[in-house]
């Protein structure tokens, strides 16, 4: 049986590292680093994602709001709502919160941020940073990949990754950054063929479809380290007893909330696998983690400190 690879120790050490930086930038500046989060419309997994962030915010002394807009705020409406953002002193980060409602092009919306504001690093200007491997704003959730992937003792130099998504949040950045790190990429996707056969060859598995459960053991490798990125909200009790067995928890969250979170690998994989991380507390911890820390480095860089 495989270790199951906890993100919340590695993510306190960089929560404890962004507190005392946030400190010492009110000592010397008489102000802190702040994030804004939209949210367009009323996605139930969106709210609970905004609140965490706003909640570590919060926590480690940096200014945090979120802003609600309804479903059918025009498009225009947005576009001026983050002008006004990017000109705001005290909002160093800009955070649109993905999914948008139907009627609204994604890259169109990211587009109208900064770069020097872009904490979730999929500006198109970001993205062609990455790829010449020259320093900025990286996506928080490849870079928390990283973070845990080092934080196993694994060495990524020379060693066989697959990733299994192709989005423009994790899987292609996320891609980008292990080859800046000398690893060989596979990425898979829908229309790979033999996939469980693909996934089978990786000494780093990496899954982020967005399907839960759908990582069984026979794509993984004797001993590979698998890092489950999927956070599915799951309202059918069923796949959930598929996956977690009778989970007294996980019931109570499906009567409360509507949902519970599941991941895209199959707990039963950690006998087979020689880590695995858990979902929820896995990935997730060091995504908001790295948000807090791209938002004090895009406070640094905008204060030249």
């Amino acid at each position: 049986m495989g270790t199951w690879l906890e993100g919340k120790p590695v993510a306190d050490k960089i929560r404890d590292q962004v507190k005392n930086e946030v400190a010492l930038c009110q000592q010397t500046f008489g102000k802190v680093p702040g994030l804004v989060g939209i949210l367009v419309g009323d996605n139930p997994a969106s709210q609970s994602y905004l609140r965490m962030k706003e909640k570590a915010c919060q926590s480690l002394g940096l200014y945090g709001q979120v802003l609600y807009l309804a479903a059918n705020t025009a498009r225009d409406q947005l576009k001026a709502k983050i002008e006004d953002l990017n000109n705001e002193d005290k909002v160093d980060g800009i955070l649109v919160q993905l999914p948008l409602p139907k009627g609204f092009a994604a890259h169109e919306v990211i587009s109208w941020i900064n770069p020097e504001k872009d904490v979730d690093g999929i500006h198109p200007y970001s993205l062609g940073l990455l790829l010449q491997n020259l320093p900025g704003l990286r996506a928080c959730t490849p870079l928390g990949v990283l973070e845990l992937i080092k934080s196993a003792g694994v060495g990524i130099e020379g060693k066989d990754v697959v990733v299994i998504g192709r989005s423009l949040i994790v899987g292609k950045p996320l891609a980008a950054m292990i080859t800046n790190e000398n690893g060989t990429v596979t990425i898979c996707h829908s229309k790979t063929k033999n996939l469980a056969q693909v996934a089978a060859r990786a000494d780093i598995l990496i899954a982020a479809m967005g399907k839960p459960g759908f990582i069984g053991p026979e794509f993984v490798k004797e001993g590979a380290l698998v890092i489950d990125v999927g956070s599915n909200a799951v309202s059918d009790k069923a796949v959930v007893r598929e996956l977690f067995g009778d989970d007294p928890k996980r019931e109570k969250e499906i009567q409360d909330k509507g949902f519970t979170w599941a991941g895209d690998v199959q707990p039963r994989v950690i006998d087979k696998a020689g880590w695995l991380t858990p979902s929820p507390g896995g990935v997730g911890p060091l995504t908001i983690a790295m948000l807090m820390r791209n938002t004090l480095e895009a406070f640094k860089g905008r204060h030249h400190f």
